[in-house]
């Protein structure tokens, strides 16, 4: 399968050609942290918790899931042994969670994988080029309740 070409006649649809790239970017991703062992969302959580525990209910927002589905990341996630869940000794009821240090050893491989894939993503662009690239991507009107993940 090869990019949609835009002719002179027939200009190709920006939103047609985004999602073709997007699909392209999330098959090479997938394939860079299936090698780790990781899902998308597991690898989120675990940079999510990269600078230090987070609680759970404050994970869930940072990562724009429900509480519920945050439960079944971090079971899957702490049966591997990347992270575990502490009661917080200010409140009870609360549980925190931390990347363990098996995670952050899967965390650095993983993070190695994914420069990879974006260097060859990127690899026609300038610093600046990505820059402007990221600032147009923020601008676009996706929101997290649209987003239909498959996990």
């Amino acid at each position: 399968m090869t990019a949609p070409q835009e002719s002179s006649h027939h200009p190709q649809r920006l939103g047609l050609l985004l999602a073709w790239h997007g699909s392209v970017t999330q098959t090479r991703m997938k394939k860079a942290l299936s090698a780790a062992g990781l899902t998308p969302r597991h690898a989120m959580t675990l940079m999510h918790l990269s600078d230090g525990p987070v609680g759970q209910r404050a994970l869930a927002e940072r990562l724009e899931v429900d509480p519920s589905v945050l439960v079944g990341i971090l079971n899957d996630l702490e049966g591997e042994g990347l992270v575990e869940r502490r009661r917080d000794p200010t409140d009870r009821r609360r549980h925190n969670v931390a990347i363990t240090d098996a995670g952050a050893v899967v965390l650095a491989k993983t993070n190695a994988a994914l420069d990879a894939v974006e260097l060859g993503l990127f690899a026609g662009l300038s610093q600046q080029d990505q820059d402007v690239l990221r600032g147009l991507l923020a601008r676009i009107d996706s929101r997290a309740e649209d987003f239909d993940c498959a996990e």
